[in-house]
Formats: C-alpha cells, structure tokens, sequence
C-alpha cells in the first residue's frame, strides 16, 4: 500500500531529527576526543607566564569542556599548583607574572606572595610585569625579583580604605523598622539594618584591622623594595605614582613595555640576542599532571572546600557567573566521606566565608569532631573564617591562617523586619488569627511584644553562651570566661588572633597540608597526594545542575540579574538577601559587616 503524503512529510522529519541526533553524538565525541587531557610541549628553557588578576575563588574545577566554552575560572589553587609545578619543572627557567587587578582579600595576596618566594627558592628569577595597578596589584609584585610597569602607566598606591554601607535610611523610606538582637558589643552586623554610620565600637574594630593591614602591607613592601617604610608611606601620601617616578623612587625596577621586559628576562636566563623567548601559558601548563613532574603522589589528604555563606542544603560553586555558597548537605557529607575512606590519612578544611546560619554551621562543626576521632583535621582558613566561619573552624586539630585573615566575629544576631509601615504605604492590611501565646512571634507587620522578645533574646542567648562559646573553649583549650573576653563579636585579623589564641600559626593551603602531614605521622620527605572531596562535577553536570536543576536555574536568573547592576547594589542585594533570612527566626552567624579594603 503506497504511503501517504502525510506519511512521506512525518518519516522525513523523523529522519532529520534522528539525523541530527546523530551528527549532534559525533560532534560530541569528537569535542571530548579534542580535549581529552594531553600534555602540552613544554620547550627546554621555557618561561611561564601566569595570568594574576581577577576574584581568584579558592578553588574551581579544571574542565577541559570549560576551557572550550570560555568558563574556566581561574582559582589560587590553580595559581599556586602551576608554581609549584614550575619551581620542579626543569623546563621552565623562569615565571613572568602578568598583573591585572586582583580582586582578592589581603589573605590571598598573602599566599600568593608566599609561593613566589617559595618558588625563588629554587634559584629560577620572577619578573613581574602591569600595565598600571593599585596597592594590591603592587604587593603581589613585589615578592617577585624584578618588577616592571608599562611607561605610560601609574601605580594608584593611594593607601587603604574600609567602606561600610548603611540601609536604615533606605528602610525607614520603605516603612521596614529592624527588629533585631545581638550578643556581643562588637557584634556590628545589625547596625546596617538599624543605624545610618558606625556605633563606637564599630569603629574601633574597622581601625584596629586597617590599621593591622596597613601597617603589614607597608612593612612587607619596604623590605622586599628595600626602603624604609617611612619612604614608603610617604610615596603613598603622593600617589599616584608615574611609572617613571616609581622607577626613580626605587619602587619598581624598570618602565618597560611588556616586548622589553621579556628582553631583559632572556638576558637574565641565558637566551642569546636573537633567540625568540619560549613561553608556555599558565592555560596550558594547567595541562602538566603533577605526577609527572614526580609531584601529588603518595598518602592521600583529603580538601575540603567550605567557600560562600553557609547555608542549608547543597553548596554552589559559583560556576557561570553566580556566587560561591557553602552548603551543610554537600559538606557534612564530603566530611563523612573523607572520614570514612581509610586511604585518607588527613582532613584540611579549607575555609573562606564570612559565616551564615547557626543552624548549618552547626552541623558541619559536628561533622568536624566526629571526623576528629578517626584523623586529623586541619583548618585553612583563606581571606574570611568570621563568625560561622570560624565556628566550622574552630574544633579542628589545628587552625591554619594567614596574617590578614579575617576572622574571629564570635557572635551571634537575629531579629525580624517589621514592614507593616510599608504594607500601610501600598494600601496592603493584614489580620492573624492566632493559637498558642508566641504564635504571632514572627508576625511580619508587628514588633515582638515584651514576652516574644524576651523568649526571643533567651534563645539567641542560649546559642551564643551554652554552644559557640563552650565549643570555642573546648576547640582551643581556653576557659569559657576568657573567649568570652575577646569574642563578643569582635572581628580579629589572623595576626591578633593568633596573640589570642584563636589561630595556630600563619600559612596558606600549602602550610595546610603539612601540618596535617605531621599529625598523620607522615614522614617530612615524603609528598601526599590530595584529593578534592566531594569528586568535582563535570562542566555538564554543574551546567545542567543535575543536583536540584531547578533551584540551580533559579539562582543564575538572580546572579544574572545582579552581575548586570553595580557593585555597591549588588552589595546591598546580599545584605537584603540575609534579612529575608532572619524573618523567620534564624540565628545568624555572619561576619558584622562586610569588609572591604582596598
């Protein structure tokens, strides 16, 4: 029987479609066949050029897939492992650092100057080249053994400032009154929600770490330019600085372009005058395993990221464009796991947030000690450990930290918003009906009533006096009077901290991992290999978020939103995203205010 037309139009769709199902498979396996991870040629005297700029997350998942997309994010730990690469690679003579502006902490800059002065170490020189930079830029630069600035550029060193934000006035337009409790005089975090500048000692807390910052970052950058940091400081007080000015006030050590920097750098490594330089990109050399430059092998050490605020459920890695979140589900679970998997002698938690809620702070804190009763766990912490931060910190074996951490904030807020002046402006009236004498305790349009507030302020009470500072205590071997004596909310820098007796000792990942090599018993000459708990996803797997795709879609339409308005709005979109939080009670334990300085 012949086919219809209608049959004839059907089948041929049908064999487009299964056509192009076909062809789109090909492509796919020719793409992975593409990027199936093959080393690169690494030229004999070779110079590594390492792009340094950027938010440098921790930590970010090497993707093949990624890199084809355009969404590899450069990490530290990238930064740092193509380093210490290169410091054992006899095929790199050299490293050129390539500077843009880092939008990092104090702490990172930190690590980062530690592994360049690490990687000196091995005889090889650092040439470190911007085109223009700022403090930050400078600094980083600086651990290098030469530093160049492009001839038209400036270095805008005009010193440090710390910027707090404000939104009471915001609020009392919008008819939103802050109902809120603290524990702790330093804990500042309120204050943004119910002041319009700095209490008192909100402002000793802020001068006490910048002036801690500055006086680290001017004494760091006079010894490694070799000047007094009086003349330091005073080449702060005039920026910006010229190029030319920087090089006659021994700052820097050439106003070069980038083409003549890399002649001086051949000079410096043996190149004959008409020999081209062999460079490898920092992209590429990703591609050199550790392993075959006889690194990462042996006893394996389990890391475990905790970057972002803590919250509930799964952690976000901040892939396409979002932000980094810290998730108890994701890391109780990578905790148990790593404690559990009897080929991990070692635990480092590696942490950089400014806290969250109590309740999943918690619940890592639990997982920390009861890992703790079968290895050791080390803790990390990066440009932030405050608050929650501190309290997933606290109990582990050690606490690793570096001079400009930000940490300490052991305290705890919570409270409502009270937006009945608001409902009252857009003509919205509200009635409860109400069972139980603290049913209405969470009311959106009512203030807590004496009796709610005072059974309000014994819960938050009860977290800050009968959990944080018992297991603060207990962490670190001190008395519960004398943590409540530098607690109270109060915001440490690594250093202070460390007079304190809240941190260890000063170091990054890299000091991390050998702390905990030694209290695994593992022999000083001996390497370990580390292992990223939970296993990383695929760029497939964190595109399609086959972990909650809809919560996944949801969060890039906000970060999508957000990324396209200022940094200051964006600002203060996390903060209103926090007191959308508490409206049901939560405990927060956040760092007081969001620090910046830069």
């Amino acid at each position: 029987m012949p086919m219809s037309r209608t049959s004839k139009v059907v089948l041929a769709v049908v064999g487009v479609i299964a056509a192009l199902v076909i062809v789109g498979f090909l492509l796919l396996a020719v793409i992975f066949s593409a990027f199936r991870e093959h080393e690169p040629a690494v030229a004999d005297h070779s110079v590594l050029v390492l792009k340094v700029g950027g938010p440098l997350p921790d930590h970010a998942v090497d993707d093949p897939v990624a890199r084809m997309f355009g969404a590899q994010t450069n990490s530290l730990a990238s930064l740092l492992t193509q380093l210490r690469k290169a410091k054992a690679d006899k095929r790199v003579d050299a490293v050129l650092l390539d500077i843009d502006f880092v939008a990092t902490g104090w702490a990172k800059a930190d690590e980062i100057r530690d592994a360049v002065a690490d990687f000196r170490t091995s005889g090889k020189p650092v040439y470190a080249y911007m085109e223009y930079g700022a403090d930050k830029e400078l600094y980083i630069a600086s651990a290098a053994d030469r530093v160049y600035v492009a001839p038209i550029g400036d270095l805008f060193i005009n010193g440090l400032a710390a910027q707090a934000m404000f939104f009471r006035g915001s609020l009392d337009k919008l008819g939103v009154y802050p109902d809120f409790f603290q524990i702790g005089k330093y804990k500042n975090a309120p204050d943004s929600y119910t002041r319009k500048e700095m209490s008192e000692p909100h402002r000793e807390v802020v001068n006490a770490v910048l002036d801690d910052h500055f006086n680290r970052y001017v004494s760091n950058l006079a010894a490694a330019r070799k000047k007094s940091p009086e003349d330091i400081v005073a080449l702060i007080n005039r920026a910006p600085v010229s190029a030319r000015d920087a090089e006659a006030a021994g700052l820097i050590d050439g106003a070069l372009y980038r083409e003549q920097v890399e002649t001086e750098l051949k000079k410096r490594i043996g190149y004959k005058e008409d020999e081209k330089l062999k460079t490898v990109t920092g992209s590429d050399y990703r591609r050199v395993s550790q392993e075959s430059l006889g690194l990462n092998e042996g006893d394996r050490v389990a890391v475990i990221y905790a970057s972002g605020i803590i919250n509930s459920g799964q952690s976000d890695d901040g892939s396409f464009g979002g932000e980094q979140m810290a998730g108890s589900d994701t890391l109780v679970k990578a905790i148990n796991d790593a404690r559990d998997d009897k080929s991990v002698k070692a635990i480092v938690l590696r942490v950089d947030s400014p806290g969250g809620g109590s309740y999943p702070s918690d619940l890592i804190w639990q997982a920390v000690e009861k890992a703790k009763e079968k290895k050791p766990v080390v803790a990390s912490m990066g440009d932030l450990a405050a608050s929650g931060g501190y309290y997933v910190s606290m109990n582990a074996n050690r606490i690793v930290a570096q001079p400009s951490t930000i940490t300490g904030s052991i305290g705890v807020f919570a409270g409502k918003p009270v937006i009945k002046g608001f409902y009252d402006w857009i003509g919205v009236s509200t009635e409860y009906v109400l069972r139980g004498e603290n049913a209405g305790m969470f009311r959106e349009t009512e203030p807590f009533t004496d009796k709610e507030r005072e059974r309000f302020e014994s819960l938050v009470k009860s977290f800050y006096y009968d959990d944080f500072l018992p297991k603060v205590a207990k962490g670190r071997g001190k008395d519960v009077e004398y943590i409540d004596s530098v607690a109270q909310g109060r915001v440490w820098t690594g250093a202070q901290a460390k007079e304190r007796g809240l941190v260890d000792e000063f170091g990054g990942l890299d000091r991390a991992v050998e702390v905990a090599k030694e209290l695994a018993g593992i022999p000083a000459d001996k390497s370990v290999r580390r292992v990223i708990y939970p296993a990383p996803r695929t760029f497939f797997e964190r595109f399609f978020d086959t972990e909650g795709a809809a919560e996944a879609k949801a969060r890039r339409e906000q970060q999508a939103l957000l990324n396209s308005l200022p940094e200051d709005m964006r600002r203060a979109f996390r903060y209103a995203r926090v007191f959308d939080r508490m409206k049901h009670g939560e405990v927060m334990a956040m760092l007081p205010f969001e620090l910046t300085i830069e």
